[in-house]
């Protein structure tokens, strides 16, 4: 049996000072500690308390999952519990997600997970998915994998380098400051598909979304919602993506169908 073998917490620690790109003293200024119980920490001559590893985290942004990693590290259980949606405790969240998905209709929204996996959507995004491979649809579903496929949304939409270069950048930039390896494998895969790339800004305030459609070209703009005050690991990972229609032709379109 093989064992796997965890850093230890300061040095975990560091790495994620690193990546948010703070100093000792940056750190220790805002997280209200000295400089030198900070690099004690860090270098493992001195063993932080619970509280510690947690005050650091959330100085740190460190998402709820990887502080767990950092307790068990550091030699304390894990905090935050991760239950299914279908769990009775978790009745709120699932009211939550159908209230606000209702809402936004007719205009489409999704719910994905932190692996931008498909969980739930109200009627209207059949209008985004029309047309998509049946495989890319099966559960679990990727959200970024349906949109920048040859086999999905990417022949119909009208902008596809624009678009493709934001959600790359987003991914880029979710899975740099999360340190999640999965999210790195689905920045690979899909950077090389084709579909141009283009990083010039937008001459808006916001890259649309821009697709082909029998009605005439639709135009959306997209806003994310999350549990901001979640504990829940599965609550916490969770986003919805409503898109907005752009312009008024756009808003007609959705509310006729």
């Amino acid at each position: 049996m093989s064992v796997v073998e965890t850093a230890p917490v300061g040095a975990l620690l560091r790495d994620w000072r690193l990546r948010r790109r703070l100093s000792q003293l940056d750190l220790s200024s805002e997280a209200g500690v000295s400089a030198r119980h900070l690099s004690f920490v860090e270098t493992g001559r001195s063993r932080p308390s619970r509280e510690m590893v947690l005050h650091l985290a959330e100085e740190l942004g460190i998402p709820l999952r990887e502080r767990n990693e950092l307790l068990l590290a550091a030699g304390y259980a894990p905090v935050y519990g991760r239950r299914d949606l279908t769990h009775p405790d978790m009745g709120a969240v699932r009211e939550a997600i159908d209230l606000v998905l209702a809402a936004y209709e007719p205009y489409p929204a999704v719910v994905v997970d932190r692996e931008w996996n498909l969980v739930a959507g109200n009627r209207s995004v059949a209008l985004l998915t029309d047309g998509a491979a049946p495989g890319l649809l099966q559960p679990p579903a990727n959200a970024l994998r349906l949109a920048l496929d040859p086999r999905g949304l990417a022949p119909r939409i009208l902008n596809l380098p624009q678009w493709r270069t934001h959600l790359l950048t987003r991914l880029a930039r979710e899975a740099h400051l999360s340190a999640d390896g999965e999210l790195s494998s689905l920045h690979r895969e899909l950077k090389a598909l084709p579909g141009g790339w283009d990083p010039r800004p937008p001459n808006g305030i916001m890259v649309p979304l821009r697709l082909r459609h029998d009605a005439g070209p639709l135009s959306f703009l997209s806003t994310v919602t999350t549990f901001g005050t979640a504990v829940d690991l599965t609550a916490a990972e969770l986003s919805i993506e409503a898109f907005l229609p752009g312009d008024a032709h756009t808003a007609d379109v959705l509310r006729r169908a």
